[in-house]
């Protein structure tokens, strides 16, 4: 589980020396520890997540899941995270009966309302409606009546609202007809009424600036059209739309965005990114003469308002919630699909590196092999690579940090009974992590970090063809050291004789934990999968805010510091090649000497540096103080929701696509040539038909026209329509 405020500092936390005095304490070796504006929970020295004032949903969900332990006295639990014992009493039952969902969704109580009165609402409506920004209407008008400005900006949503609905045309409630293939002069908008009769609205065919606001930019039936660019679209968000994305969505957006504004966004987002754009600013490419048609709108969005409609829907753990509900469903769609044994699941990071001008954090880059500015990704993916959700981390923290509360997260959402097996790479295989997991009764799978013992060939007595390649096994058991016990250890050598070890906790044989390594390729493949189509590195939003002051970094000075010891080293090491190399009455000597001489007195000067300058340090004490940023998350993470159930997607269409191909390997390209098809629309009572054109081959094509038959049979739909008719996908003639 993860949090913006979580993952803005690093923590460490020593329980085993003393017991620090501010520390409110709850029982089960698990404190609550406040630092740097934010609340830091810890659970046997290890960091399982943190909270400030405004995480609400956080806070709430790392309240039900500790109040599940052993030995957890409640009501201290309750104080630690100034939460009345009544309180929790609450949280604990909507959590047995409705689940973490619930306990997040619930909304913090008595809250006052807003003192406007009629002559100050009055003064900030003629504001807004002169164009006034809300932080300057709070300055001008808000202040002086004693309002905050959150409290503005909420009447400022309101009024939007209020002038939408008067915007809005009376529908006339006509006898239901069927609706004429032929083409309209003006679109026409159907919905079905309460008593059964269907209501028909005529909107006016001018098409609207997209930037005029949202008021102005309203969903449309979809009428016949002969030609429609990138209409092969609508299998992606159909698709997407299964997945249940968009309900997800409707469900977090809350009064922050409407629904209409909403669905024209994500439909934006999906099409651009279907169509290779890999970022927001891609959605400028949908703009055809046919764009208002393939969106079922009045106009088209332009790359600002999709920006600006997200970034509403990011504000107050929107994102967050989005997240977390679309990773809830793929996570029970894993469960669904798996074997006996129960689900696998892939836990790694990955960098996005930063080129911009903010002096953002470093790590470590596997694939350039040196420390990079970025933040890190921690993504989860299921067992046949699909991703699942993920976790940003601009500290850089280590997998070690994460896998225990990512094991819970995915525990809350399947329930105590799952057998859950994480396999991860060297990066967690820490003994002392490893043996939390088994405590907490989580299956893993890694590899054993070096050294250890080379086993003898007798050993491995069990053999097994995996990929081509015959490997022999040896399933035995290792010591964790300092009374940690014991964990599976499975040997396994190549044909070459090459000895690598596994270690393990889970019921499986040594044969499928193997075998569920080796598949950890597969969230490789998908970490250059994301970049290369779906864009997970790109920056997204410039938004940035300054790291707590008392974040714990690498202290700069001290970098600095060795790198210069470092090249007096150089400099000494030179100097004595020099000397080795020249005569005893060489002339040179005497400078080469004096060289010798400057490297071991500056080596000195510096070393004697060393104890007064730390490796790491409070940022505060550091020159980064007023400089180190990180940028902000909630809009970045709703982009990649976006992203991944896109991915998810396109994975489901390639399994049915591929089957179908003579190369069976290009099922992602050829499914990027379906999306950016031109095709025709026909629009009936009970469906919708979309003729598609897409480019390929015979063999590709006839592929297509299976596929289609398949989606057909699912009754997809596109969000956009409101009678939600089933949409009949063809293939054009050719």
């Amino acid at each position: 589980m993860s949090n913006a405020a979580a993952m803005d500092t690093t923590l460490e936390l020593a329980l085993e020396d003393e017991r620090p005095k501010d520390a409110k304490w709850f029982g089960g070796g698990g404190c609550v520890f406040e630092a740097g504006g934010l609340k830091h929970v810890f659970v046997r020295g290890t960091l399982m997540g943190s909270f400030g004032k405004k995480d609400h949903a956080a806070r709430k969900l790392m309240l039900v899941v500790l109040a599940q332990g052993e030995r957890v006295h409640l009501e201290r639990l309750a104080e630690a995270f100034d939460v009345a014992p009544s309180g929790l009493r609450l949280l604990r039952r909507i959590f047995e009966k409705q689940g973490g969902g619930a306990v997040m969704r619930r909304t913090q109580g008595g809250k006052k309302a807003p003192k406007v009165t009629p002559r100050v609402q009055k003064k900030l409506e003629a504001a807004f409606a002169a164009g006034v920004s809300v932080s300057d209407a709070w300055e001008t008008i808000g202040k002086k009546h004693g309002l905050g400005r959150s409290t503005v900006g909420e009447w400022r949503l309101a009024w939007s609202d209020r002038k939408a609905s008067e915007l809005t045309p009376t529908l006339a409630v006509v006898p239901p007809e069927p609706m004429p293939l032929a083409v309209e002069s003006e679109p026409v908008v159907s919905g079905a009424t309460s008593d059964g009769a269907v209501a028909a609205l005529t909107v006016a065919p001018e098409m609207p600036p997209a930037d005029e606001g949202l008021e102005k930019l309203k969903s449309v039936a979809v009428a016949t059209t002969p030609h429609v660019q990138h209409l092969g679209t609508w299998v992606l968000v159909a698709m997407v739309a299964r997945l249940g994305l968009y309900e997800t969505a409707r469900g977090a957006a809350g009064r922050r965005v409407s629904p209409d504004g909403l669905r024209l966004a994500l439909d934006a987002v999906v099409m651009a990114l279907g169509l290779g754009q890999k970022c927001v600013e891609g959605v400028r490419r949908l703009a055809t003469s046919t764009a208002a048609t393939l969106m079922m709108a009045t106009g088209m969005p332009s790359p600002t308002w999709t920006r600006r409609t997200l970034g509403r829907f990011a504000m107050d753990e929107g994102g967050m919630r989005l997240h977390l509900g679309a990773a809830t469903t793929y996570l029970r769609e894993a469960q669904a699909s798996a074997s006996a044994a129960g689900p696998v699941f892939y836990v790694d990071n990955h960098l996005r590196p930063y080129t911009g001008k903010e002096v953002i954090r470093r790590g470590w880059r596997m694939q350039d092999k040196r420390v990079r500015p970025g933040a890190s990704d921690y993504y989860v993916h299921d067992e046949d690579g699909r991703p699942v959700m993920r976790i940003v981390s601009p500290g850089h923290d280590s997998l070690t940090e994460w896998l225990s509360p990512i094991a819970r997260v995915l525990r809350l959402a399947l329930g105590d009974e799952e057998t859950i097996l994480l396999a991860f790479d060297r990066a967690g295989a820490f003994p002392e992590q490893v043996a939390t997991l088994r405590d907490e009764g989580f299956e893993f799978v890694t590899y054993e970090r070096r050294p250890y013992p080379l086993l003898a060939d007798a050993a491995f007595t069990e053999e097994v063809a995996l990929d081509g390649e015959t490997l022999r096994l040896c399933d035995t058991r290792k010591n964790l050291g300092k009374g940690r016990g014991r964990v599976r250890r499975i040997g396994v050598k190549t044909a070459d004789g090459y000895q690598l070890n596994l270690i393990a906790n889970s019921k499986r044989t040594a044969v499928e934990l193997v075998e569920v390594m080796s598949g950890r390729w597969r969230q490789e493949n998908g970490f250059k999968h994301g970049v290369e189509r779906w864009g997970i590195n790109q920056l997204d939003g410039r938004q940035v805010q300054a790291f707590p002051p008392d974040t714990i970094i690498p202290n700069p000075a001290r970098r600095r510091l060795d790198r210069a010891i470092r090249i007096a080293r150089v400099r000494e090491g030179d100097a004595r090649a020099a000397l080795a190399r020249l005569g005893a009455d060489d002339p040179k000597r005497i400078a080469a000497q004096q060289d010798l001489d400057d490297a071991m007195a500056e080596q000195t000067r510096l070393e004697a540096l060393r104890p007064s300058t730390p490796p790491r340090a409070a940022l505060r004490d550091t020159e980064l103080a007023d400089t180190l940023v990180h940028h902000t998350l909630e809009y970045k993470l709703v982009l990649d929701t976006i992203r991944i159930a896109c991915a998810n997607a396109e994975a489901e269409l390639a399994t049915m696509l591929a089957p179908k191909l003579p190369r069976a390997a290009e099922a992602k390209k050829a499914l990027a040539n379906l999306f950016a098809a031109p095709g025709a629309i026909k629009a009936a009572r009970n469906h919708i038909e979309a003729q598609l054109d897409p480019a390929g081959n015979r063999a590709e094509r006839a592929a297509f026209g299976e596929l289609m038959s398949v989606l057909n049979k699912l009754g997809l739909s596109m969000p956009g329509d409101q009678q939600a008719r089933p949409i009949r996908f063809t293939l054009a003639p050719r």
